[in-house]
């Protein structure tokens, strides 16, 4: 006989699921915001936006604290788990959160009347990790593209040329005495 698990959504349980991610996205966004500025900041005190050590040192920065955020809003869904008695201990509660929040999944489940939470959890962090890695990928790319152009400024471009495809004089864009 197989064990079916009777559920019935409750208004208060959505209502304070869809809070819980209204302030995973507010933690988030400023979160974001000052990771970029941070990184920034960080990239013009260690040597400009041209030295290759302070634009990884950036990316890096932007990491940690991604990373950070992430951890912050962990803790903000746990700790209304553990206020409101879904595991014994606050420990439980983060391990159990994180790994919703991470979409692993474990064994452990709310209470019944608050099982939605469980797919709320990692909905929130699958829209986190989604906009860290459009926040990473701005960094990156800035990284990449400052460094390919001091490549090509001091003439390394050159050898790089061959690995691109070629210009084509026709294109839009370009005009006819430009050859």
């Amino acid at each position: 006989m197989v064990d079916t698990v009777s559920y019935t959504t409750r208004a208060e349980e959505v209502l304070w699921g869809c809070a819980l991610m209204a302030v995973s996205l507010v933690i988030h966004g400023l979160g974001m915001v000052l990771t970029l500025h941070l990184a920034g900041g960080a990239k013009r005190r260690l040597g400009g936006p041209d030295s290759f050590f302070a634009g990884l040192a950036a990316i890096i920065l932007g990491s940690w604290m991604i990373m950070m955020v992430h951890i912050l809003e962990i803790v903000t869904w746990s700790a209304f788990l553990h206020v409101n008695n879904c595991f014994p201990n606050f420990s439980t509660t983060v391990y159990f959160t994180g790994l919703q929040y991470t979409t692993v999944g474990s064994a452990l489940n709310l209470p019944k009347h608050w099982r939605l939470l469980e797919a709320m959890i990692a909905s929130a962090g699958l829209l986190g990790f989604a906009w860290s890695t459009g926040v990473l990928m701005t960094l990156a790319q800035e990284f990449q593209e400052q460094q390919l152009r001091l490549l090509r400024e001091r003439g390394l471009g050159d050898r790089l040329k061959h690995h691109q495809a070629p210009e084509h004089p026709e294109a839009p864009g370009n005009p006819p005495d430009a050859r």
